[in-house]
């Protein structure tokens, strides 16, 4: 469970790593998103996102930013929960928390090698891609994953348990 509690970082933390890791040469990947539930498609997107670089930055939204963006009745996971589950992915290097609507000020601040969203996010309309951009660095969006979504996975639950689903 240390190991797990040492990957979640504040700002001032990873931009000291972030540094480090300039330092030696190390490609840095940054991606950010509420991952709320985790499910395959999450799991599939993260080890492509960590396999584009040598450390996989995670930036989770926080409790307010993602009832702002997906309601009141979300998300399911508190922002820390969210960040222990986040933290124990092995190919995860580092955790944060922004409190912001976006992820702008932490991605200028890091400047990553290689910004990475899902496919559901056009190059073009992804949050940081001027200031990457502007110091050489890439943004990519990968493929999605159709069908494997958070609210999918929330509407099969609902579903079957509301469909009289028994439980065993």
């Amino acid at each position: 469970m240390q190991n797990i509690r040492r990957k979640i970082l504040t700002w001032d933390e990873l931009k000291e790593i972030r540094a480090q890791l300039k330092r030696e040469g190390r490609r840095v990947v940054l991606t950010n998103g509420c991952f709320d539930i985790i499910h395959p498609g999450h799991i599939r997107y993260l080890q492509q996102a960590r396999d584009l670089g040598d450390a996989l930055i995670v930036a989770l939204n926080s409790d307010e930013s993602v009832r702002a963006l997906k309601g009141q009745q979300r998300p399911i996971f508190t922002q820390d929960e969210r960040a222990e589950i986040m933290a124990a992915l092995s190919f995860v290097g580092y955790v944060t928390i922004f409190l912001q609507d976006t992820p702008r000020d932490l991605i200028a601040t890091l400047l990553p090698d290689l910004l990475v969203k899902g496919g559901d996010w056009s190059p073009e309309n992804i949050v940081g891609r001027e200031e990457i951009e502007a110091v050489g660095g890439r943004v990519l969006s990968l493929p999605f994953v159709e069908g494997s979504s958070t609210t999918d996975v929330i509407e099969r639950i609902l579903q079957r348990y509301l469909s009289g689903y028994q439980r065993e």
